[in-house]
């Protein structure tokens, strides 16, 4: 049984000695290992093993024995080969650690070239962040640059291109290298929009100031044109007088004016030019402020009407100067004002520009009258008339309502009035007696009296009916009528009330003044006195009635027609029996007193 064992494991054990690689000799040796240690028989593979190794030695020694030189050969090679091995292989460790060398330095080489790669992407990034941040700020620049030199919307054009065109993408791209300068630019817009709109507004209102500072100036302009429109139309009546049916303003007079029109705004003496006005507009119309502009620029208006009104004014000059100055600064104001509507229409309506010229009507009347409390002289007030009369028409012309200013002319008309009446009253109750007898024809040319003989006839000095004060009084009429009428020579539309005024001043003189200061003296209790006070008191009821012939023949066409009777001609009639009477009373007195005399007992 052991011999099998044996020859089992000797096989074995030639098997492993045979095997051609290590893995095998170990595949081999193990389960021999294991089987042989569980079968405890150890010593025999151990025995075997030496077995096999004696056996290989003696195989050796005999082939060294048979082939000794071959041997020898073979080994000195093999000893050739080794130190040829040893040679490579120190050569190839020498080259291994050159291609080590090599490959670090190439590695770090690599690794510069990596961070230079980078270095320049960074760069180039950098490069054309750079530029693009100068897009921006030079886009910022370019719109900084066109608010000095005045082009507001372009530079607000160029700050919307900026917004969209780089901006809004950049802020998109919230990793974009330029976003935080983006996002600073964006938010400063708000503030260079701001400073666009208030270089506009201090554009603005310097021009409203220069504006201010020419009103009065482009009002006098206006008023010139004005008078001279008046000549041409007075002119054109004298070569046709159905043209004195038309007054100034009038359509038909506008017509035959065309070819003379001037434009007060740009002419040789002045020019103004509305640009800043347009272009603060367009800013803020662009900036969607158009409704806060309107409101700031109707509030300025506003404080410039003020600034032009003053608080008082002194008329009682014949220096009539500061009427003239004011009422030619508002002329301008209007004028701006119409022009303003005309070519910017939105931003002011017919009702804001009526409604401050009727305030600066209100005002510029309250002032005048006022001031009107301490005139006493009727030809300041016939200048001031004639003023206003200018202006009215100049106003007409640029199509504003004078309902108010009519009715100003109407007030003063009555201080006119007034103060006719009131100097006639000073100038009859200081009459004075001439001592020349030149005046004859004077008196007859003013006194409605027709000699009873033919004047050649008339020896001088001659004596008249009437006393001295009958004639001068005439003087005195005439005069009041004439100055009546001139207050109606330029522009007066209310004809017909200077007719009632006329007529009824006249009567309250005629009669509050003349008659009854020849009534007061009827008291005299000398005959002849009361005879040539008589005689006064005829020769003024034909006066009376002459005169209403000459207003019936003078009244304008819009006053009512029909007779025309003075209340002074039936007092001075009812008065001539009231003298008569007094005569009668006078001579009677006499009579008695001659009676009396007669029967007394001397």
């Amino acid at each position: 049984m052991s011999k099998p064992r044996n020859a089992m494991l000797s096989a074995n054990g030639i098997q492993i000695i045979l095997s051609s690689s290590d893995g095998d000799f170990l595949d081999h040796l193990i389960p021999v290992l294991k089987d042989a240690s569980n079968s405890r028989r150890t010593p025999a593979l151990i025995q075997c093993l030496n077995q096999y190794t004696e056996d290989r030695e003696a195989d050796i020694e005999r082939i060294g024995m048979t082939k000794h030189e071959e041997f020898l050969d073979s080994v000195n090679q093999l000893q050739n080969v080794r130190e040829d091995a040893v040679a490579l292989i120190a050569e190839i460790l020498k080259l291994n650690q050159s291609i080590q060398s090599s490959t670090e330095q190439l590695a770090e080489q690599k690794s510069a070239l990596v961070n230079t790669k980078a270095v320049r992407q960074n760069i180039s990034d950098a490069s054309d962040a750079l530029k693009e941040s100068l897009k921006v700020l030079h886009a910022v620049n370019h719109a900084h640059e066109l608010v000095r030199r005045k082009q507001y919307y372009s530079s607000l054009k160029s700050l919307e291109d900026l917004q969209n065109e780089h901006l809004v993408p950049i802020l998109q791209n919230r990793y974009a290298t330029q976003h935080r300068l983006a996002d600073a630019i964006q938010k400063s817009i708000p503030a260079s929009r701001k400073a666009i709109s208030e270089a506009v507004m201090a554009d603005l209102n310097t021009w409203l100031f220069r504006i201010r500072e020419a009103s009065q100036f482009l009002g006098e302009l206006a008023w010139y044109y004005t008078e001279q429109r008046r000549l041409r139309q007075k002119k054109r009546v004298e070569e046709d007088s159905f043209l004195s049916n038309f007054k100034l303003n009038s359509s038909t007079e506008l017509v035959c004016d065309e070819n003379e029109e001037l434009d007060v705004l740009d002419n040789e003496e002045l020019q103004i030019a509305f640009t800043p006005l347009f272009e603060a507009v367009h800013i803020h119309e662009a900036l969607n402020q158009a409704d806060r502009f309107r409101s700031e620029y109707a509030a300025t208006r506003r404080q410039q009407k003020d600034l032009l009104l003053p608080s008082s004014m002194d008329l009682s000059a014949e220096d009539e100067s500061s009427l003239s100055s004011l009422l030619e600064g508002i002329t301008g104001f209007a004028i701006i004002e119409k022009a303003t509507m005309r070519r910017v229409p939105h931003l002011r309506s017919a009702i804001e520009v009526e409604e401050l010229w009727e305030s600066m009507c209100s005002t510029g009347i309250n002032v005048a009258s006022k001031a009107l409390n301490d005139v006493t002289n009727a030809e300041v007030l016939l200048k001031i008339k004639g003023i206003v009369a200018l202006f009215i028409q100049t106003m007409e012309g640029y199509g504003y309502p004078v309902s108010s200013l009519e009715t100003f002319l109407l007030t003063l008309f009555d201080k006119y009035a007034e103060l006719l009446r009131r100097r006639f009253s000073d100038d009859f109750q200081e009459v004075s007696i001439p001592g020349v007898q030149e005046e004859f024809d004077k008196v007859l040319n003013v006194s409605w009296y027709t000699p009873e003989h033919n004047v050649e006839n008339i020896t001088f000095p001659c004596v008249l009916p009437f006393s001295q004060m009958y004639p001068l009084c005439c003087i005195d009429i005439q005069n009041f009528l004439n100055q009546f009428y001139f207050f109606s020579d330029d522009h007066f539309q209310h004809s017909d009330v200077i007719d009632e005024s006329l007529r009824q001043s006249l009567d309250e003189l005629l009669t509050e003044k003349v008659c009854r200061s020849l009534v007061e003296r009827l008291s005299s209790q000398y005959l002849g006195q009361i005879v040539q006070i008589l005689i006064n008191l005829e020769h003024f009821e034909t006066a009376c009635q002459e005169l209403e012939l000459l207003l019936i023949s003078a009244r304008s066409s819009t006053s009512a027609g029909g007779p025309l009777k003075l209340n002074a001609t039936e007092e001075f009639r009812n008065n001539k029996k009231t003298a008569e009477k007094r005569i009668f009373e006078l001579v009677n007195s006499k009579i008695d007193d001659l009676v009396d005399t007669a029967e007394y007992d001397w």
